[in-house]
Order: C-alpha cells, then structure tokens, then sequence
C-alpha cells in the first residue's frame, strides 16, 4: 500500500498554516490516550480501532510521537494477535474452533463462508473490504457452540445456513 493510500485511508489532512501533512486523527488518539497516562497498547487499540489495522507508516508516526524506537512499537504491535497490520474488513467474522465448537462442526460454517466469499487462506477479506473472516481457539462460551461472533456480537449454535444469510 502506498503512503498516499495509507493516508487517504487514515484521514491525513494538509496543515493550512504551514502546508505540512499531519496525521490529524491520529494525533488525537495519541493526546487523548497519554492524557489519561495510557500506554502504548492502549494507544495501538485506539489507533486500531479507528482504522481497522495498524499501517506500517502509522506504526513508525506513533514511535517519533512517542519518542520510541519504530522496534519497539513494532514489536509490540507484532506481539499480541489483538493487533493486525493488515487491512481488515468493515464487519470482523470470527469463528470459534475451540474444543466444543470444533466438535459441533465450527470449521464447517467457517467454510461454509470461505464458499460463499470465495475466500482461502492467505486471502480471507473481501476485494470490498467489507468482511474479514478470522478463527480464533476459544472465546468461552462452550455451551453455546458453535460460536461465530461478528464485530463483538455472539452467534450462538450458528449453522452452516445461517451463517451465510
């Protein structure tokens, strides 16, 4: 992805005064987040949750902000699997392939909505980036199994059938 289209995505503004580009929104997520003394996860949660990903260009704008090495930033955003460099869809599908949910055919609504996407490994967004299907091990609600959760809402006992209607 170009810089231009990371900025056309992350809302980057000219500054009249001075005809630098600035990264407005994002400064104000990283005001608002080390005003109330929040780290630099909160912050990429933030800055995630805005964007829907954490652009390569994004990640190194947060270190100078911050007064961080890039590595460090890096390091963090690539440690924990909350956080994605990659583009994700409007609508996040999650399929639950714990113990229970596996058992009750979990992966068959997963593929199931691979056919109906023609999404495969290595490719599970939309060319329309309006979903993105991911597993996930477990999300602790076995008794409701199969699980498919679709932007933080929970589907319960979800079948093949519906999970593609």
């Amino acid at each position: 992805m170009s810089t231009e289209q990371v900025e056309q995505q992350i809302q980057v503004s000219p500054d009249r005064k001075n005809g630098q580009r600035r990264f407005f929104r994002l400064n104000e997520i990283i005001t608002e987040q080390t005003a109330a003394n929040r780290s630099l996860i909160a912050i990429l949660q933030a800055v995630q949750e805005e964007y829907r990903y954490l652009p390569e260009e994004v990640l190194t704008y947060i270190a100078t902000a911050l007064d961080l090495s890039p590595a460090t930033v890096f390091g963090v955003a690539t440690f924990f699997a909350q956080f994605s460099l990659e583009p994700k869809g409007r609508y996040l599908v999650t399929v639950c392939d714990g113990t229970a949910c596996h058992v009750k055919r979990s992966m068959a609504v997963y593929d199931a909505i691979c056919r109906k996407y023609d999404l495969r490994e290595g490719k599970l967004t939309t060319p329309d980036m309006l979903f993105t299907l991911e597993t996930v091990a477990c999300v602790g609600c076995c008794a409701l199994a199969p699980v498919m959760i679709v932007n933080g809402e929970v589907h319960a006992r979800i079948t093949r059938e519906a999970a593609v209607t």
